[in-house]
């Protein structure tokens, strides 16, 4: 087994053999723990301190003997021979002073009066009386004044010897010659003090003669006596000898450090422990502790139960090692005293006083270390250590003496070793260490710091040292007893915890200092009784220090609490890293749930202050801000907590955060929703509602503490649902921001005067300057108002969704108000009259009819530029920048997650019962054919007006000029909740007079008949002559936020789409204009100009052919002048205001007006009847195609120099009626039958398409809806063509992507339109027409009920559903 295990068996059986049994083999014949009085211990205390006293080294004095008087003999030479050397020198600088060293001199012969001068020869009395009797003579003021001017060497040194011989003969007997050498030794110390002051200053390089013969005189001058610090010049020169003698010792106290240090710890005076020591001085001899070192001597070899034995140690190893070490030490103390006093060794044969190494008594700090066995056998007994430990009562186990194994332990058998050492020492150390913190100024509980080394002062330090050494305290229980002094105090609250921190540091540096293996961390060199009073002292310090952080700890929710690492540092370094700590995890865990239940009660009283201080008593006075206040108070108090623990959050594993907040915010919770509860009650009992602001800052403070709940308590629900409790209030918000926002917008509009934004009038605005306040102002109220939830930070994803789509709404109303305010201001400014008008209003009607006789007879048809305000197309700007706002809008509000989160949270369409309350009707007034003409010149200016049954009107298309056959493609949305019937009515615009009904039509808009959500398309048959055909679509108005905003991005482009198309509408404007310009007139007005002679006479002979030159390309060019110049006219006032994008725009807009002219003016519109327009010739073609290239040229405005691009980009110019028109040149001339060939090819590629795509389930992407009349006209036939939804219009990006869709589905799919048109010119294929029209009538209705058929599937069920897959 190894030694480890073994020593950890055997101390563990040991230490519990200890603990668990009042006796043991050992103490059965011990007395129990005795209580040491203070008169023992001072008794023990006083002996040891006189006992060190009596051993200390001999102190030793020199003694003079006097020498025989010598006979003096008066050397020969004369003060005037020695001199000689100077006197004989005449006027030789280099033998004189320098200058300035008078005043040095005197500086240096003070300086020896005063004592301070180094050389140990000028200390001596009489000298210092020669120097004096000199310094006088010298300082008199007429030899001062001489000297400064000779400065020479022989008045200074003549001078010197005069006061020198007055001085030292005096007291003389006259015959005694003695001091005659004394005065020659004197003068040579002065001259030697002159050389000194030459060489300090420097002097002696300039005065190397000055220098040799001041030291050949001092030579000279000491030729008998060469020594000046001999023995013959001490005793005032009397000679003689000094020899070491012994001082004798005089038993007074005053000469016992030791004794008097007892005294002042045990509170005597001087004279008690003088009295004290001369009655006992017989009895504590030199002879008496050698003596008790014998018998201990004696008892250590019979294994006694005197001293301590192999059972009082873990391992036999470890006591055979203290043995040795023990019977060193005793040897060499019984030397020591012998030595001390050799007499003693006559009576001791037996001890060997040979080999003795005295050592040090007095030692400068307890050494707390358990030494080396083999180093304390070499270093002594003061090499060993002392530790001290605590006083459980194992007073069993103390060291004893005893002459035989059945003496009594009652009987003295020592006379400076008391029965019980342990005890005794404790004792003592206690009162030392008592009366040493009272000396240093270092009351208990004060707080005042104590230094580290100076717990014990150093006359307490070998006082202990002396007394642990005399009686053989093992240096373990030296550890053992200081810790349990200190740790008794402690727990009394004597000492502080820096002074039970400098204890143990005390210990543990010492211990580590100059030993290879120290004694306070190698515990198998201990005894088992230290062993076990040291883990009880630190189990009793473990719990004291527990109850101090407890109590300390019952603070800490103070603002400003005590700290608590101090004792945090001194329980974790010093008891529970300790190897002997004797506790658990469970005795700690035990702690824990105590001091977490400790802080949990003193969190819940805290809380139920803070809610006595924040909410007051009576119930109908509460308000959201108390519960505000009170949850503020309570964040604080936690954040606070937070913080001061951010560095350590557990304390002995409780978390002074966890338990605040897990007592505190429950609690809180609580009652925040109880007093919410009773105050939301109390406003509905008064008809009362509480402030919505009040509501939101409740949430955001209420929100705040549950989110450190949940941080802190991640597995405790909070108490109620917040945003159940409150949503109330934004549900109001909403609810008011909706009935407030038509103010709005109306004031928005009025306090606008839609100018330009810029600083001066004749700058030039930027794009960021050309619209106005108003849309400016309700964006910004947009988004505040979705700001304001947004910063709620609602944390209910589904409440958070269904409020954006409510706002949603909200915005799509606003919206909506807007462009109808502004549509209608826009619609004045342009509908004004011109000049003109204005006069011809005013006509009569005879004047009115004359003035259109005289126009006609003079063919009279200019158009006149239209003054555009620069208000109007402020509107415009306004319209496309919120265009672009809503979009950002749409982006930031996160349109499809709602949508997603609301979806998730819907059941599924076969377990809801879905209701439609509202209903979206688009309606697409796309044309009419053969309409009655109302004018002189044949034909008709039709618009159309749709109205209700109420006749309400619901729109207006634009003006379509000198046409039979107009094409609108204008679309309305109507809203309703129930069958609607709607009445079209075609008017011709005249310019005079009331407008004529060109005829009626009316349709039923039932929501029954479009439950399948398919659009459908109906010709229409006027009351009077002719057709229109209108494209209807449904959708259900549903409570969706893309919807809402589809909804609202259609109501901006429509309305954008409008003000775009009233700029180019009306005779006196832009479309007006186009239509006169590229008109069938002006085509014959430029043919007709090029008649010739020939050509007028052909009028008076019919035999004769006309010849007609073809126009010139400056005759085609010229005939389009006046429309560029009226576009650069227009374009110009327009490019002053509108955005670039809105002027963009506008052009496109007036490019689709060139190519639908264009169209009508080569082909009829799309029927299955014979056209009376008659086909163009090839002349006319040709001129008709160089309008469309000089028009695309103009539009495309490439500049000639760097080749940008500054009108309309040539994508959006070459659109799908762009490749009609010029597809157009292919079939013009064609023969009827080579067209019907191709027709026919065209379509039974298309069926044959068509037919794949139905056997796929799939709808194809677009097939023409049925353009001919017939049952399908009648009842309405589904078409294949899907509308643009509102789904489709959501944001810019969904309707640029079904922009895109609908270009590459026009030029993947081509079709045959354009060949039946032509053929409507021709009569020979009147046939045709119709049996192609019944064909696409079947293809129609087919693609129609697959598509049917594919939507029930999808749908799940027989029943139809939305056409649109959510996003």
């Amino acid at each position: 087994m190894s030694t480890s295990s073994t020593q950890s068996k055997g101390l563990n059986r040991r230490i519990n053999s200890l603990q668990s049994n009042d006796a043991s083999s050992r103490d059965s014949s011990r007395p129990r723990k005795r209580i040491i009085t203070d008169d023992d211990a001072y008794t023990f205390a006083l002996r040891t301190a006189y006992l060190a006293y009596l051993l200390q080294p001999k102190a030793r004095r020199m003694q003079h003997v006097p020498a025989p008087a010598p006979l003096v003999q008066r050397p020969s030479t004369s003060i005037n021979d020695l001199m000689k050397d100077f006197t004989l020198l005449k006027d030789s600088k280099s033998t004189r002073f320098p200058h300035g060293f008078m005043a040095e001199l005197e500086k240096r012969l003070t300086s020896v009066l005063l004592g301070r001068e180094r050389k140990p020869e000028y200390n001596d009395p009489t000298v210092k009386r020669t120097f004096a009797a000199f310094l006088n003579a010298f300082t008199e003021q007429s030899f001062r004044k001489r000297m400064e001017k000779d400065r020479r060497v022989e008045d200074l040194v003549l001078i010197f010897f005069s006061n020198a011989t007055k001085e030292l003969q005096k007291g003389k007997l006259p015959g005694d010659d003695g001091w005659k050498l004394m005065v020659d030794r004197h003068l040579a110390l002065f001259i030697r003090l002159i050389s000194l002051v030459l060489k300090d200053h420097d002097w002696v390089r300039d005065r190397p003669d000055l220098t040799n013969r001041l030291s050949s005189l001092e030579s000279k001058l000491l030729s008998h006596d060469q020594d000046l610090a001999a023995a013959t010049s001490r005793n005032g020169g009397a000679g003689g000898s000094t020899i070491e003698v012994i001082v004798p010792l005089s038993y007074e106290v005053k000469d016992m450090p030791l004794v008097q240090h007892v005294a002042r710890i045990f509170g005597l005076n001087l004279a008690q422990a003088q009295s004290d020591i001369n009655r006992y001085k017989p009895v504590w001899t030199e002879k008496a502790a050698l003596q008790d070192l014998k018998t201990y001597q004696s008892y250590l070899s019979l294994n006694s139960r005197r001293t301590l034995r192999s059972d009082d140690f873990d391992l036999d190893e470890s006591y055979e090692i203290w043995k040795k070490a023990e019977i060193h030490d005793i040897s060499q103390m019984m030397l020591a005293i012998v030595q001390s006093n050799p007499e003693l060794a006559k009576n001791s044969p037996g001890t060997n006083p040979l080999q003795f190494k005295r050592s040090s008594t007095h030692l400068d700090a307890i050494d707390f270390t358990y030494p080396d066995p083999s180093r304390a056998m070499v270093e002594g007994p003061d090499a060993s250590s002392y530790v001290f430990d605590q006083p459980v009562d194992m007073s069993f186990l103390n060291s004893g003496i005893e002459t035989s194994d059945t003496t009594s332990d009652d009987g003295e058998v020592f006379t400076y070793i008391p029965t019980d050492p342990r005890a005794h020492y404790r004792s003592i150390l206690a009162k030392t260490l008592t009366h040493d913190l009272i000396d240093q100024g270092a009351p208990s509980s004060e707080g005042v710091e104590v230094p580290l080394v100076n717990l014990l002062s150093k006359n307490s330090t070998e006082l202990l040292n002396e007394i642990s050494s005399r009686w053989r305290v093992p240096q373990s229980s030296k550890t053992v007893l200081f810790l349990d002094v200190i740790r008794e105090k402690f727990v009394d609250q004597e000492v502080t915890l820096d002074t039970l921190d400098t204890a143990f540091n005390i210990v543990k540096e010492q211990s580590q200092e100059g030993h290879n293996s120290p004694l306070f961390f190698d515990r198998a060199k201990w005894t088992v009784t230290d062993i076990a009073t040291h883990q009880q002292i630190l189990s009793a310090l473990h719990d004291a220090l527990l109850r101090d952080i407890y109590d300390t700890m019952q603070y800490c929710y103070d603002p400003k609490p005590p700290t608590i690492g101090p004792t945090m540092y001194v329980l974790e370094n010093h008891i529970q890293d300790d190897a002997s700590f004797p506790k658990t995890s469970e005795d700690l865990k035990a702690f824990s749930v105590q001091l977490h239940e400790g802080l949990q009660q003193k969190a819940h009283e805290i809380y139920r202050t803070m809610l006595e201080e924040k909410v007051p008593q009576d119930q109908y006075s509460w308000e959201f801000f108390h519960v505000i206040e009170l949850g503020k108070a309570a964040i604080a108090l936690a954040q606070r907590i937070q913080k001061r623990y951010r560095k350590s959050p557990e304390i002995l594993g409780v978390s002074p955060l966890s338990s605040l907040v897990e007592t505190m915010l429950p609690l809180f919770a609580e009652d925040a929703r109880d007093i919410v509860a009773r105050i939301l009650q109390v406003a509905a009992e008064k008809q009362e509602e509480v402030p919505i602001e009040d509501g939101f800052q409740l949430y955001g403070e209420l929100t705040e503490i549950r989110r450190i709940h949940g941080e802190v308590l991640p597995k405790i629900a909070f108490a109620f649902q917040i945003e159940e409790l409150l949503a109330e209030f934004v549900w109001r918000w909403i609810r008011m921001t909706e009935a407030s926002l038509p103010d709005w917008v109306d004031q928005a509009i009025k306090q606008d005067s839609f100018m330009v934004r810029t600083e001066h009038k004749d700058q030039i605005p930027s794009e960021d300057e050309r619209h106005s306040v108003s849309v400016i102002d309700i964006f910004s109220s947009f988004n505040q108002t979705i700001d304001r939830i947004v910063q709620l930070n609602w944390d209910d994803d589904l409440q958070y969704a269904k409020f954006m789509t409510a706002l949603t709404k909200v915005v799509g109303i606003g919206t909506a108000r807007y462009c109808e305010v502004l549509e209608q201001m826009f619609s004045k400014e342009m509908d004004r009259l011109t000049p003109e008008q204005e006069a011809a209003a005013n006509q009569s009607k005879q004047e009115k009819w004359l003035q259109v006789a005289k126009d006609a007879w003079n063919n009279k048809e200019k158009i006149e530029p239209f003054q555009f305000f620069p208000e109007s197309f402020v509107k415009l700007n306004n319209i496309d920048w919120a265009i672009l706002q809503l979009d950002k809008l749409e982006r930031e509000v996160n349109v499809d997650a709602c949508a997603a989160v609301i979806q998730k949270h819907t059941p599924p369409i076969t377990l809801r019962q879905k209701k439609v309350n509202n209903f979206v009707f688009t309606i697409k007034i796309v044309e009419a054919e053969d309409l009655k003409a109302c004018d002189l010149s044949g034909f008709s200016d039709p618009y159309v007006v749709l109205g209700d049954e109420y006749q309400k009107r619901l729109a207006k298309t634009r003006i379509i000029y000198r046409n039979l056959n107009p094409r609108w493609d204008e679309t309305v949305d109507i809203t309703t909740q129930g069958p609607l019937n709607i009445i079209a009515t075609v008017w011709d615009w005249d310019a005079l007079g009331e407008h004529d009904c060109v005829g009626r039509a009316s349709l039923k808009l039932d929501p029954s008949h479009f439950s399948d959500f398919m659009p459908r398309e109906y010709w229409l048959d006027l009351d009077s002559q002719g057709r229109i055909l209108l494209r209807v679509s449904m959708e259900g108005e549903r409570d969706d936020i893309q919807f809402y905003f589809g909804k609202a991005f259609r109501t901006l482009k429509r309305t954008e789409r409008d003000m775009t198309r009233r700029i180019t509408e009306k005779n006196v404007k832009l479309s007006a204009f186009i239509n006169h310009s590229l008109s069938r007139r002006a085509l014959k007005t430029l043919l007709s100009n090029r008649t010739t002679m020939s050509s007028v006479s052909s009028y008076f002979n019919r035999n004769r052919p006309q010849q007609v030159q073809p126009p010139t390309e400056a005759d085609i060019t010229n005939a389009l002048k006046p429309l560029f110049a009226y576009f650069d006219d227009n374009f110009a006032i327009m490019k002053q205001t509108l955005t670039d994008a809105a002027m963009l725009m506008v052009m496109t807009r007036l490019w689709k007006e060139v190519l639908t002219t264009i169209e009508s003016l080569l082909v009829p519109p799309l029927s299955d009847k014979l056209s009376q327009q008659r086909q163009l010739n090839q002349q006319e073609l040709d001129i008709v195609f160089k309008w469309l290239q000089y028009l695309y040229d103009f539009f495309h405005a490439v500049d000639e120099e760097t080749g940008e691009v500054m009108g309309v980009p040539q994508d959006v110019l070459r659109s799908p009626k762009y490749f009609e028109i010029t597809a157009l040149n292919f079939f013009y001339f064609e023969s009827s039958e080579a067209l019907i060939r191709t027709s026919e090819r065209m379509a039974s590629a298309t069926a044959t398409r068509h037919q794949t795509q139905r056997n796929r389930l799939s709808a194809p992407p677009s097939l023409s809806a049925p353009a001919f009349g017939g049952a399908a006209g009648l009842v309405g036939l589904p078409s294949t063509r899907r509308t643009k939804s509102i789904m489709h219009s959501r944001n810019l990006g969904t309707m640029r992507k079904a922009k895109e869709e609908k270009r590459k589905e026009a030029q993947a799919e081509p079709n045959d339109d354009m060949i039946l048109r032509i053929l409507r010119m021709r009569p020979e294929a009147e046939r045709y027409l119709r049996d192609r029209s019944r064909q696409k009538e079947r293809l129609a209705a087919a693609a129609a009920a697959d598509m049917i058929v594919r939507q029930s599937l999808l749908a799940g069920g027989g029943r139809m559903v939305g056409n649109l897959p959510r996003r």
